[in-house]
């Protein structure tokens, strides 16, 4: 098949770009060329299809219309859209081009407080903490109104919290990424935990999640319909983080915080990642998906995933970026709460 992923190189899409690769299908990507060279290596070493890179939307949507003008695609996947404006320049560029439209929604957008903890495509998509969720329903809804109005082919995909080889994940962190939360496990320091840590979290490896979507491209039972990808596994986000600490064979020494107070006070959009997300349980049901595309399984077990994390991110010291502010931040919530703990255990004293 003839395949145009509009990104391609990202932390979900690269492992669908190379699995497309391995089964031999024509892979065309417009993107910024980051990660570029990577994927090439292993074109060349692994892959049996054909790579082409149509260029980048920088260039313009005339441009990027002249490169695929004399192209039909099976399938057109975009990762990248995030407002209805990049969707609206999709319609335009692709209605008379493709089989198969794919949306890369998020499990975000379902409704927050969930009223039942366990999700499926049929759960309200409601989020009023977090302005990126709300600009995915929006974009669904766009889609939708498409295919119902236009009959144009959409298949709506919804990953949760997906990772892969280059970082660890982690609930709460910084502006620079996970790095420094596992530079403070190393050092011994106190790790900050939303709420008590009890809270179920869902944890998708990139491959697994690669599998399922390229069962659903080309597949005539996936148009018209929303999909989630998740994986079976539901941890607490104590089991993650002990998980975590044990592969770095350091002991957990977790600092629990009320999720609303770090919102408050968070060094970046704590609202939306912690109440819009995060703190949430969350249990995902894949009844849907397992109908869609039978025998599908999702077999990277989160202990497993997230040690081939560790070992790439400590191979590759590009990839350990400190974040000293969010160091510090971390350590003046435990010091502020500390403090007030002390505070009140006096007052209590007090006659």
């Amino acid at each position: 098949m003839k395949i145009l992923l509009i990104g391609g190189t990202g932390t979900i899409s690269m492992a669908i770009s190379k699995l497309l690769l391995q089964k031999g299908h024509t892979l065309y990507l417009i993107n910024r060329a980051t990660r570029h060279q990577e994927l090439q290596n292993f074109h060349e070493t692994q892959g049996s299809g054909a790579l082409h890179h149509l260029g980048s939307f920088d260039d313009g949507e005339e441009s990027i219309a002249k490169s695929i003008q004399n192209i039909e695609f099976d399938a057109v996947a975009d990762f990248f859209a995030f407002e209805v404006s990049a969707l609206e320049r999709d319609y335009r560029l692709f209605k008379q081009k493709t089989k198969q439209f794919i949306f890369i929604s998020s499990a975000s957008a379902y409704q927050k407080p969930l009223s039942n903890y366990r999700i499926t495509e049929g759960t309200p998509l409601a989020n009023p903490y977090w302005k990126y969720s709300q600009n995915k329903i929006a974009c669904e809804e766009y889609l939708t109104e498409l295919y119902r109005t236009e009959q144009f082919p959409i298949t709506i995909v919804r990953p949760s919290h997906t990772y892969d080889e280059r970082s660890i994940p982690v609930g709460l962190h910084g502006g620079q990424g996970s790095y420094q939360v596992i530079a403070r496990i190393l050092e011994n320091k106190p790790v900050l935990i939303h709420g008590d840590g009890t809270s179920l979290w869902t944890l998708t490896h990139n491959s697994d999640f690669a599998k399922a979507f390229i069962g659903l491209i080309g597949n005539p039972h996936a148009i018209g319909e929303s999909v989630q990808i998740t994986s079976d596994e539901s941890l607490t986000w104590n089991q993650i983080y002990t998980c975590i600490a044990n592969k770095l064979n350091k002991k957990l020494k977790a600092y629990y915080v009320s999720s609303k107070f770090l919102a408050d006070i968070g060094p970046v959009d704590t609202l939306g990642n912690l109440i819009g997300d995060k703190a949430n349980t969350v249990v995902f049901d894949n009844t849907k998906l397992k109908n869609l595309v039978p025998g599908i399984s999702f077999t990277k077990r989160f202990d497993q995933g997230v040690e081939e994390s560790i070992r790439h991110v400590f191979s590759h010291p590009e990839l350990q970026k400190k974040d000293p502010k969010f160091d510090k931040w971390c350590d003046i919530v435990i010091e502020t709460l500390e403090e007030a703990k002390t505070s009140v255990q006096n007052k209590l004293k007090t006659p």
